[in-house]
């Protein structure tokens, strides 16, 4: 059975047309309601002022969120701690070490884990949806040290939230245009072809 030419062209068409949409579309590296949000409430958990009061100083010279006194009054609430956000290692009355999750599921590890502490003290910055408590955004740094700035984590970590909010903000608008080319592109050869 031979193909009709046109309709070999058509699939070729098609073919093209969709792996250049897909091309287009980029994956977001921040949650929608971060990119939406207006307001923040900022919590310094680390137990250093210095390193707190650095990461609130690159929140307010970006200018992104107004921040608000009150998580109540808050779109987003973000977080810099010494430990990941709602979890970590813990040791049961047994001996038997496991984790705890967001929801404050247990789960013992299979084989006791003692002594599992880093060499390098780490900050983590957490953004978190204020009404539900889920982490919509999270990432970590090594803190200290004379290449890495000894309390300048915080800051650090705020420049690395606000490069990706540029990044998707930037993805947001552009795609739209991409994508009508496409389709233009595409009617003017069907036109071509069945004329």
């Amino acid at each position: 059975m031979q193909i009709p030419f046109r309709l070999l062209v058509v699939f070729i068409l098609l073919n093209v047309i969709s792996t250049s949409c897909l091309a287009t579309q980029k994956k977001l590296d921040l949650s929608p309601r971060i990119l939406s949000a207006k307001s923040a409430y900022f919590e310094n958990q680390t137990g250093s002022d210095v390193a707190g009061n650095g990461a609130l100083a690159q929140l307010k010279k970006w200018g992104k969120f107004q921040i608000v006194p009150d998580r109540q009054h808050a779109d987003l609430v973000i977080l810099l701690s010494a430990d990941p956000y709602g979890g970590g290692k813990i040791i049961m009355s047994g001996g038997q070490t496991g984790s705890v999750d967001t929801r404050g599921h247990v789960e013992e590890d299979p084989i006791p884990q003692y002594g599992k502490l880093s060499q390098n003290r780490y900050a983590c910055l957490t953004v978190i949806d204020p009404t539900t408590g889920d982490k919509l955004w999270s990432a970590e740094h090594v803190w200290g040290g004379l290449m890495t700035g000894f309390n300048s984590v915080g800051d650090r970590l705020i420049k690395e939230l606000e490069k990706l909010e540029k990044k998707d903000s930037h993805l947001l608008d552009a795609p739209a245009a991409g994508h009508s080319n496409n389709i233009s592109q595409a009617e003017s050869w069907f036109q071509t072809i069945f004329s």
